[in-house]
């Protein structure tokens, strides 16, 4: 008998991907993921080209996440209240708005520093629209039981548009050129957009709830969320790992990597396939511990999550003073692989252990820690960087994170009493 309840309640490897709405979702998202990164990868190279500016690098990354932090709760509100599928079209629409913006100005060869300003700011909008409500779709899509594997596989395809993204933004740049290559991206936004639009998911479809939607009280959900959850110490220590993560370190080196790729001898042509692979190093490490985790079935840990996390500024730190490209390589990948570990694992038990009545709220603060507070990992490496030298700011962001990890493992519940809250 206890054989067979161990049996049942052994978790499966890749279980989201037995729902086929999820299936379909997951893959719009991956399409969507990769047209960011390309966009990224295409811009990117073309401002540091155009302007040789670290100072616009920095402000790549305070723009993109900036919003987020801002506005993160509010989107969760929006997605508790309305139809979290709408919102996330209107993130498709101001995607392909900025990919074919940047091609145009490119194309006349009119691009100024403003103007790649204010489209940096649109897509990081852009990502606010995507983010909270896209998450609460993962709950509707696959409930509570197999929300763990969906988190880490649609965190996966991130990763993997982070890896396809390079490659292709690379191919693009050979073949058709930045603006014709940036209106091809427009176009990997749209099947994600048009599934949207029929997908049998969403408020109309839930269970009918005799609590009515709470109203969308702008900034001061943010303070109410907050104090609903200050109870709950898991999400309290997860919003607190990833909100550090984000605002000290994050992933602000990947706007600064054809200056890391130039010193360490590879970065020097946009299309060079060592300065891809450098891009896409830490990309193939967190596909790596997808495997590793759906395989093994683990679940969300919270302070297996802050360990991981400890580990990840070990390995950031060792790549921003590599001066040999072998090891550059090999720690990103490493990087990657805990990345994603503690990332997954942060994201996926906050969402399990919100409240249902104001998941999107709760989500919403999640975002607004773990991406929003990224704005502040461009001035700790981007503009400090300007001053200092990037490989000097980064390893001093990523050591100050260790320390101030150390300081917070403690309030993280232990396998234990993390089940026993569950």
């Amino acid at each position: 008998m206890s054989t067979t309840a161990s049996a049942v309640a052994k978790p499966q490897s890749f279980a989201a991907l037995r729902h086929p709405g999820y299936r379909a979702y997951l893959t719009g998202n991956a399409l969507a993921m990769m047209a960011d990164s390309v966009e990224h990868a295409i811009t990117y190279w073309v401002a540091f080209q155009k302007f040789h500016s670290p100072t616009l690098g920095g402000f790549a990354m305070l723009s993109h996440w900036l919003p987020f932090l801002l506005f993160s709760t509010l989107s969760g509100a929006l997605a508790d209240r309305f139809d979290p599928r709408r919102l996330v079209q209107i993130g498709m629409v101001l995607f392909m708005f900025c990919s074919l913006t940047w091609s145009v100005l490119i194309l006349t060869d009119s691009l100024q520093m403003w103007e790649a300003a204010v489209l940096l700011i649109i897509h990081g909008c852009a990502g606010v629209f995507w983010g909270p409500p896209g998450q609460v779709l993962i709950h509707d899509i696959v409930g509570s039981t197999q929300l763990p594997s969906a988190v880490r596989l649609m965190a996966a395809s991130r990763y993997l548009g982070l890896v396809a993204g390079p490659a292709a933004g690379g191919v693009f740049l050979l073949i058709l050129g930045a603006p014709h290559g940036l209106m091809l991206n427009a176009v990997l936004y749209l099947p994600l957009l048009l599934w949207l639009w029929k997908a049998p998911y969403g408020p109309r479809y839930r269970e009918p709830s005799t609590t009515p939607p709470i109203a969308v009280r702008g900034f001061s959900d943010i303070v109410a969320t907050a104090q609903a959850i200050s109870g709950h110490r898991i999400i309290v220590s997860m919003i607190l790992l990833s909100g550090c993560a984000s605002m000290l370190v994050a992933n602000a080196y990947q706007a600064q990597m054809p200056e890391f790729g130039i010193d360490l001898g590879h970065g020097n042509e946009g299309t060079d396939f060592l300065y891809t692979a450098l891009l896409a190093a830490d990309a193939c490490g967190a596909l790596t511990g997808v495997v590793v985790l759906e395989t093994r079935g683990l679940q969300p840990n919270p302070r297996m999550a802050f360990v991981l996390a400890m580990l990840w500024c070990c390995a950031i730190a060792a790549f921003a003073v590599s001066t040999f490209y072998p090891i550059a390589l090999i720690v990103l990948f490493a990087a990657g692989f805990l990345e994603l570990s503690f990332n997954s694992m942060a994201q996926a038990l906050v969402q399990m252990h919100a409240p249902a009545a104001i998941r999107g709220r709760v989500i919403g603060l999640y975002s607004m820690a773990a991406l929003g507070l990224r704005a502040f990992s461009g001035i700790s490496v981007g503009f400090l960087g300007g001053v200092i030298g990037i490989h000097l700011s980064l390893s001093l962001s990523a050591m100050t994170l260790l320390v101030l990890l150390v300081s917070l493992y403690r309030i993280a519940p232990a396998r234990e009493a993390a089940n026993a809250a569950e």
